[in-house]
């Protein structure tokens, strides 16, 4: 069964400045996905902050991956960022979050199109690029690990954020976009009106 879908993609401040955003873009129109909103932006730090999640759940679970991270490279958290409770190194995290993506403009993409929001997932590949599988974006283009970020103290660089499922793409696109902002038409491909 095909389902028709809308969803949000941020081209972060890394991904613009590296020159990226038409070939970030294409590998999404060359898929089939429909480009229906497209607007660069400097993001201000209470929008970005409305973005990500506030609450301790969420929080504590980016806090788990940071312990996650240095226990892997065996790397003390305590010496290195003060603290291994996942609650606050979540909070550290986040705040790291919300300092790049306002570090530089932004580009905000809506796409629309069968399983869009799989569909850019899977483009866009894992969120760790070292992790993320070559043919996708972040594994074609980004460079960084969650190690390094973590000892500079800042979050990953990985050129684009992508919603992850349906009730999060709603709440993107209520955040970032008006209906005003977001066009209906069809592509040659989806055939004549």
């Amino acid at each position: 069964m095909q389902q028709e879908e809308r969803t949000l993609i941020l081209i972060k401040p890394d991904g613009v400045k590296r020159g990226l955003i038409g070939q970030v873009i294409s590998r999404f129109e060359a898929r089939g996905l429909k480009i229906v909103s497209l607007e660069m932006l400097w993001a201000k730090r209470d929008q970005i902050s409305r973005h990500y999640p506030q609450n301790e759940v969420w929080i504590t679970r980016v806090g788990g991956k940071v312990l996650e991270n240095y226990k892997k490279d065996n790397i003390d958290p305590v010496k290195s960022l003060g603290s291994k409770d996942p609650l606050e190194l979540g909070q550290k995290a986040r705040e790291w979050l919300l300092d790049y993506l306002t570090s530089g403009p932004i580009v905000k993409v809506v796409v629309s199109g069968n399983h869009a929001i799989a569909v850019v997932r899977k483009l866009a590949g894992g969120t760790m690029p070292a992790e993320a599988i070559v043919g996708t974006i972040r594994g074609d283009f980004a460079i960084d690990d969650a190690v390094k970020a973590n000892r500079e103290k800042r979050a990953v660089k990985n050129i684009i954020h992508a919603s992850e499922n349906g009730e999060e793409a709603a709440n993107e696109l209520e955040l970032w976009s008006s209906i005003d902002d977001i066009f209906d038409y069809r592509r040659t491909d989806e055939g004549e009106v």
